[in-house]
């Protein structure tokens, strides 16, 4: 593999001559990220491959139209995301997240696989190290999607329990991870979170 393609400009400009090494570069590089990205956005491996494949035959067919001042990796991270809008829009399904939380998750996805994959470990090592009551509340809450009344009702404490449990999970797992913690728990669990 041809170790000039690691200079963005030459790589965008292999790409446009029709250079089939530089999009084996391209997709060899990005594709494993782009997937954990788009994996956190359907909560559906088949869909996230689906989205993801279509962005690269999209970037080939396309590739004349490519510019040389821009940021490859940004923009491959923003055509997962609009095509992920444009798939759910014509699945008709509401969006269960907030532009706000996009742009945390967004601001996750730009560090390299790598830091990533240490995040999402070390998240979900200290989810299993949390005490046993705290976890399994947490999961309730995040993982199965439970509201803080069913997860009392289920478990047979007070609501006030559970949001003590729940308050003590979220600063454990801030003090760990840091100000990507919402972002990699959306990665997790697909779902907006944070208190």
């Amino acid at each position: 593999m041809n170790s000039s393609y690691s200079d963005e400009l030459f790589l965008i400009s292999s790409l446009k001559n029709g250079d089939a090494k530089a999009y084996t570069y391209l997709m060899d590089r990005y594709h494993h990220r782009l997937c954990i990205y788009a994996t956190g956005l359907t909560r559906d491996d088949a869909d996230a491959e689906d989205i993801v494949q279509n962005v690269f035959i999209k970037i080939w067919k396309k590739r004349q139209q490519l510019k040389a001042a821009f940021s490859l990796q940004a923009f491959l991270y923003k055509s997962v995301y609009n095509a992920f809008i444009d798939y759910y829009r014509k699945q008709k399904r509401m969006l269960p997240f907030e532009k706000t939380y996009i742009n945390e998750l967004s601001a996750i996805i730009e560090e390299d696989e790598s830091t990533l994959e240490r995040l999402i470990l070390l998240m979900q090592r200290e989810i299993q190290n949390l005490p046993p009551k705290c976890k399994q509340t947490f999961l309730l809450s995040k993982q199965e999607g439970l509201t803080n009344m069913e997860i009392a009702a289920y478990l047979n404490i007070s609501v006030k329990s559970v949001e003590a449990h729940i308050t003590r999970a979220f600063s454990t797992l801030r003090k760990a991870i840091g100000e990507k913690m919402n972002g990699i728990l959306f990665l997790l669990f697909g779902k907006v979170t944070g208190l």
